[in-house]
């Protein structure tokens, strides 16, 4: 009787210790590391209607464009995905900073420069803007203030 209750402790030790065994090595492959493989961080500070420099987005693959805009009393977020389509036009869809209520969304495909994409404050003074068919720029439709903030692109 005392071999056999001896038995029975080892079986179930062995099958406890197979199913911990299990469980680590699944656990240990489900944890997943996300990486950010690209990304660029432009700071900002425009003159009253001055734009910043151009902006090369990354050629056919889908960009993530956040920006924010942290001027007190020009305050505002807005977030885009963009796709560069060399020598052709940028595309984008996305949502910007509200403009007195509401969520405002933006979208549509460009090459002419001057064309709205994306505002960043709730005024729309602050508006990422088409360059040319490859570039972007950031422009600072205020007459009065400097405005500040950041555009960070990810891909």
């Amino acid at each position: 009787m005392k071999q056999q209750s001896t038995l029975r402790r080892y079986a179930v030790l062995s099958i406890a210790f197979v199913v911990a065994a299990l469980t680590l090595g699944i656990l240990g492959k489900a944890a997943q590391t996300v990486t950010v493989p690209n990304a660029v961080n432009i700071t900002y500070n425009l003159a009253p209607g001055a734009y910043s420099g151009a902006i090369t987005p990354a050629s056919n693959q889908a960009v993530l464009m956040i920006g924010s805009q942290t001027t007190v009393n020009y305050r505002g977020v807005g977030m885009a995905t963009i796709l560069h389509v060399p020598a052709s036009f940028i595309e984008w869809t996305g949502v910007e900073s509200p403009y007195n209520s509401g969520t405002a969304t933006t979208e549509g495909y460009a090459a002419a420069p001057g064309t709205h994409i994306l505002y960043l404050d709730y005024a729309h003074l602050v508006d990422v803007e088409v360059a040319s068919a490859d570039t972007i720029y950031i422009h600072n439709g205020n007459t009065y203030y400097n405005m500040t903030g950041n555009l960070e692109l990810i891909w």
